[in-house]
């Protein structure tokens, strides 16, 4: 059965769903607590969907590089695909990993060299502790960018959205296409779920697994970022893609039209939203994610 991937209308049917969904706030905040505990599920064996190769297939395909200042940690990422085509960055949510994208990364884009990361702070990259800044974690993604002039497409899911955006809008010369897959970017619509402070204090912190308490923190510190990031977006000039599902209870779609009024530099905005579908998009509709991808690198609008 094709994925039922349905281009935005008009501006207003978006501008009535987000009215609906605001006074839902405390669905934002489940869903931050549930970005958390899905680590804990994941333990389990109760995880979300996820990638369906074996994170062992990926492992040939394993690089680093040291970042510079202030942390110069050590990098982590998966490289596949044509060395000498269109460069795309798959930028991980929080919590995730670089194995998140094992199906894009095994079988590239035609044409395309395919480049996923560890974020700091997760996977096989350091640091240890989380680095919360947007601007920190964009650097990351900027280390794995071409030196010879080649395009680049950035794709983030999830917290993933707003990191290649920052990239996007520090450095609109160098990314061609962006393409923003249930990106967490309306600071309005982030909320903190009491828990969350919980695992943030100094007894409890300690004794949570790396990847829970980097999630927590760079979800803590998430809205100030957004606010921040929300006055850079005019300067974005790729051409942008949003792709969100209609039921995503971790990121609300009324994330969509903030985007939409945002990126008033953006070459042109092409928006997709997937009917029924929640906030695993990578993994659930990836013929759709794969269709924004070549939409994001293709000259034309």
């Amino acid at each position: 059965m094709p994925e039922p991937s349905v281009p935005v209308s008009t501006h207003r049917k978006l501008a009535k769903r987000r009215f609906a969904l605001r006074h839902r706030a405390h669905v934002g905040t489940r869903g931050r607590l549930w970005s958390a505990l899905s680590v804990l599920l994941a333990a389990a064996g109760c995880a979300p969907p996820g990638a369906k190769a074996p994170e062992a297939a990926t492992e040939p395909l394993r690089a680093e590089v040291r970042l510079g200042a202030p942390t110069f940690a050590m990098l982590s990422y998966l490289h596949a695909g044509d060395s000498h085509g269109t460069r795309l960055i798959l930028v991980h949510g929080t919590p995730g990993a670089a194995t998140a994208w094992s199906d894009y990364v095994l079988s590239p884009p035609p044409g395309m060299e395919v480049l996923a990361l560890d974020r700091p702070g997760f996977g096989r990259s350091g640091p240890a502790g989380a680095m919360v800044s947007l601007a920190d974690q964009a650097a990351a993604v900027l280390a794995l960018m071409p030196d010879d002039g080649r395009p680049v497409v950035l794709l983030g899911h999830s917290l993933g959205g707003p990191i290649a955006a920052r990239v996007a809008a520090d450095h609109p010369e160098r990314v061609a296409g962006l393409v923003l897959l249930a990106a967490s970017m309306d600071p309005a619509l982030e909320a903190i779920h009491p828990m969350q402070y919980v695992g943030a204090w100094g007894l409890v912190e300690p004794l949570l697994p790396r990847i829970l308490r980097n999630a927590n923190a760079e979800l803590m510190a998430l809205k100030p970022e957004l606010e921040a990031l929300a006055k850079a977006l005019p300067r974005i000039t790729a051409k942008v893609v949003i792709v969100h599902g209609t039921k995503d209870d971790l990121v609300p779609v009324a994330n969509v039209p903030f985007m939409q009024a945002g990126l008033t530099g953006a070459r042109c905005v092409k928006t997709v939203l997937l009917e029924g579908q929640n906030h695993f998009l990578p993994w659930n509709s990836e013929a759709t994610v794969r269709e924004a991808i070549r939409m994001a690198m293709a000259p034309s609008c």
